[in-house]
C-alpha cells in the first residue's frame, strides 16, 4: 500500500484558508480535518499538519467555536 498523500492537499488547502484573511476560523479547521480522516486513518504526516496548523492560532483570534473544534482535533493528534 502506497503512502497517503492526504497531508499534501492539507497543507494546500490551509494554506488558502490563512491567504484569505490571515485566519483559520472552526469551520475552515473542520473542513481541514476532514481531509485528513477521509482514508479512515489520521496518519503520522496528517497530524504533524495539523499540529503545526494549530499552533499557527493567535489567542486574540481564538472564539468558543475555533476552541471546540481545536479540543476535538487534538483529542486525536495530540497537542
Amino acid at each position: 500500500m502506497s503512502e497517503s498523500r492526504d497531508y499534501l492537499e492539507l497543507t494546500f488547502r490551509s494554506i488558502n484558508c490563512f491567504a484569505d484573511d490571515g485566519r483559520i476560523d472552526a469551520d475552515e479547521l473542520k473542513k481541514l480535518y476532514a481531509i485528513a480522516e477521509k482514508d479512515g486513518v489520521v496518519d503520522d504526516n496528517e497530524k504533524r499538519v495539523l499540529k503545526n496548523i494549530i499552533s499557527r492560532v493567535k489567542e486574540s483570534e481564538m472564539d468558543s467555536a475555533l476552541q471546540e473544534t481545536i479540543n476535538a482535533i487534538e483529542v486525536v493528534v495530540g497537542k
